[in-house]
C-alpha cells in the first residue's frame, strides 16, 4: 500500500481520487484547508490533514507529506473570477508543494495542469484566463525543471460525465473533453506505472483503456 497525499484534496477531481486509490489499496491523504470536509472525505477512504495552501508555507507543506510515497497537486484557485488566485494557489501551491516534496524526501509528483498552457494567448484574453494559463505554465516549467520524478498530466475541458475508463494520452493531442473522474483514473496509473516519470502528457477522451493508454506510451 502506497500513502498518496493529495494537495487540494476536496476538489472535484480529488474526490474521485481519493475513491480510486481508496479501492485500489492505497491510502489517499486529503490536504484540506477547511475541517468541514473531513467527515465526507473519511467515508471516501482518505484521512484527512489541515494545509491551508495560501497561508501555509513550505515547512507546514512538507509536514503534512510526512510519511507518503507521493505527492499529487490537484489544487486550482477556483472558477470565481479571482485572479489574485490563480498565482497564489495555482502556481503559489504548486512551488511550495515542490519545495516541500524535496524536504520531506518524497520524489514522486504527478501535476494536474491543463492543456495547451504553452501556447501563445491573444491579445485580448481576458485577465483572469491569462492568469489561470500563465500560472499553471509556470508551475510546469518548475516542475520539470526540478529533481523531482515527476509527471505532468494536461486534460482538456472538464466536464462531470461519468467515467468512461477510455482516453486519448500523448505528447500532444487536439482539444477535448474529457470527465473528471477519467482524470482521476490516469493519475492512478500513472502512480502506478513507475516509468510515467519525466512526462508530460495531454489527456482527453477517447478510446483506449486508461491503463493500457499510459503503458502503451512507456514501453
Amino acid at each position: 500500500m502506497s500513502q498518496i497525499a493529495i494537495v487540494g484534496g476536496n476538489g472535484q477531481v480529488a474526490r474521485h481520487l481519493i475513491s480510486q486509490l481508496a479501492a485500489g489499496g492505497h491510502q489517499p491523504v486529503a490536504l484540506v484547508r477547511n475541517p468541514s470536509y473531513t467527515a465526507n472525505l473519511e467515508a471516501l477512504g482518505a484521512r484527512v490533514r489541515m494545509l491551508d495552501i495560501e497561508q501555509h508555507d513550505v515547512d507546514a507543506f512538507a509536514a503534512a507529506f510526512e510519511g507518503s510515497d507521493a505527492v499529487v497537486f490537484a489544487a486550482g484557485g477556483g472558477p470565481d473570477g479571482n485572479l489574485e488566485r490563480k498565482r497564489t494557489v495555482d502556481l503559489g501551491g504548486a512551488l511550495k508543494s515542490i519545495d516541500a516534496a524535496r524536504i520531506a524526501e518524497v520524489p514522486r509528483f504527478v501535476q494536474i495542469s491543463a492543456i495547451g498552457v504553452d501556447l501563445p494567448l491573444p491579445d485580448d484574453t481576458e485577465p483572469v484566463w491569462r492568469a489561470y494559463v500563465e500560472a499553471k505554465r509556470d508551475a510546469d516549467i518548475a516542475l520539470r525543471e526540478s529533481d523531482l520524478d515527476w509527471t505532468i498530466l494536461r486534460p482538456g475541458r472538464l466536464t462531470d460525465d461519468d467515467g468512461t475508463g477510455a482516453v486519448t494520452i500523448g505528447d500532444s493531442v487536439g482539444r477535448g473533453d474529457i470527465p473528471r473522474a477519467d482524470v482521476a483514473a490516469a493519475v492512478v496509473a500513472v502512480l502506478d506505472e513507475p516509468a510515467s516519470a519525466g512526462h508530460q502528457w495531454d489527456l482527453v477522451g477517447g478510446e483506449t483503456p486508461i491503463d493500457q493508454a499510459v503503458h502503451g506510451l512507456v514501453a
